[in-house]
């Protein structure tokens, strides 16, 4: 059973196309953090990015470094498209991309992270042997077949997010629409729709339908029956994230994900006309078989385990967001935070408050007082300053208030506590944050 599931050869037109349409979004997306501003704002003008906690040697390239590593990064997406070298392009891309995934986090978004894992799986997949600058050097790597786990593979992460994406809608701030009151009262001034997207008729059906298609999607995509269907609501949601969000290529790239439901016959009718239909069928092992049921396996357990692993952590993961980092809980909350770090200085004795507009951007003011890792990471970054200056120092968050989704604001961060003695635990709870008051209104 698992070996025909595994180990069919079918037809590798959906893996083809997604190629090319997977490195022009990539080169798309490299391109456009240029042009759009947002390697200056996120990279280029902060005095430093607030990295994964333990790659601290991940910090942007100085001068005008960034643009060219973007730059670079585009045209590596070329090279996937057009399928030159496609092993080495593929890798490099990936390899840049995961710099600038784990070097900053004041731009988190759960999509950068599936950008990620979708290039570690291109990376492994056979998606240059047809249509490619490389078969057309070397014309015997060329093949019109793939083994099916190269498409379960896709399939199956994206059940993963998308489940997993609609488990987490089930939530009272989703369910009761304060999450919509907030976020659609930030778009009031779109021309057109501004008004439009402040109807609670609207946040109903938002609220319902978010959570059905993430439910849903998948198992109707699967379904010959209910395949097309499918297909037009997931333009009609991706291209709504699209015009109301403006969340870059990842409405595109979802949407091209789903040529991996269709029939081969229907892709070739549209993209590769003169492409041979492979249906053939045949089961074949190939020597390396065991190697791909263990990664398979591997890859499964990790990404099902990820998401749930804020489970074992006291504290709510709205609240604490330990755990909220690649478990696709996306679009699920607006949260706001105050703070004012104060440091106190063990030779002077005296203590003072710390200009933040001194040290981080707009966009990282924006966040970090909502974001306990951010927190840390400064006052780990204050107490290092200090002592280079030959000053010890203990640095304390001073009036730390987080709001969720427009509701009171509660104690964040005990103010008594000294952040820059405290270590960082990787994988559980932070003891200096305030428990979550539920009762509170």
């Amino acid at each position: 059973m698992l070996t025909k599931f595994l180990f069919t050869k079918i037809d590798n037109n959906s893996l083809i196309v997604f190629r090319v349409i997977f490195g022009l979004l990539i080169l798309l997306e490299s391109v456009g953090a240029i042009f759009t501003g947002w390697v200056r704002d996120t990279l280029v003008n902060p005095q430093f990015t607030f990295n994964y906690i333990g790659l601290d040697f991940l910090q942007p390239l100085s001068g005008n470094g960034m643009y060219y590593y973007f730059a670079i990064m585009g045209l590596l997406g070329f090279l996937v498209m057009i399928g030159y070298r496609y092993r080495f392009s593929m890798s490099a891309f990936t390899l840049m991309w995961a710099g600038v995934y784990f070097m900053q986090k004041a731009s988190y978004n759960n999509h950068y992270y599936l950008l990620l894992l979708l290039c570690l799986i291109m990376m492994v997949l056979p998606a240059h042997s047809y249509l490619s600058m490389d078969v057309k050097r070397r014309p015997e790597q060329q093949k019109i077949w793939m083994y099916s786990w190269c498409k379960w593979l896709i399939v199956f992460q994206l059940l993963v997010v998308y489940t997993y994406a609609a488990i987490a809608k089930l939530y009272p701030g989703w369910l009761d629409l304060s999450f919509f009151k907030v976020l659609m009262g930030s778009k009031i001034h779109y021309p057109l729709v501004g008004d439009l997207l402040q109807n609670e008729s609207l946040h109903w059906f938002l609220m319902v339908s978010g959570i059905a298609f993430d439910f849903l999607i998948i198992p109707l995509l699967l379904i010959k029956k209910t395949r097309k269907w499918a297909f037009v609501a997931a333009v009609g949601f991706h291209l709504f994230n699209s015009v109301i969000f403006q969340i870059g290529i990842f409405p595109y790239m979802s949407l091209a994900l789903c040529i991996f439901f269709f029939e081969p016959k229907t892709i070739r009718k549209i993209f590769l006309k003169r492409k041979p239909l492979f249906i053939d069928g045949q089961i074949e092992k190939p020597y390396y078989h065991k190697v791909v049921v263990m990664l398979f396996a591997m890859y499964a357990i990790i990404q099902i385990a990820l998401p749930i692993r804020h489970l074992f952590i006291p504290q709510p993961v709205l609240w604490t967001e330990e755990g909220h980092r690649m478990s696709w809980r996306m679009m699920l909350r607006s949260k706001a935070g105050m703070i004012e770090f104060k440091v106190l200085n063990h030779q002077t004795k005296k203590q003072h408050s710390v200009d933040l507009n001194e040290y981080l951007s707009a966009k990282q003011r924006r966040v970090i007082g909502s974001k306990p890792d951010m927190i840390w990471q400064f006052a780990q970054r204050l107490k290092k300053q200090y002592k280079d200056q030959g000053y010890q120092v203990s640095v304390f968050a001073s009036g730390s208030r987080v709001s969720i989704n427009g509701g009171p604001w509660q104690d964040f961060v005990k103010p008594n506590v000294d952040l820059a003695a405290q270590p960082w635990h990787y994988f559980g709870h932070e003891p200096w944050i305030f428990p979550y008051k539920k009762e509170s209104k």
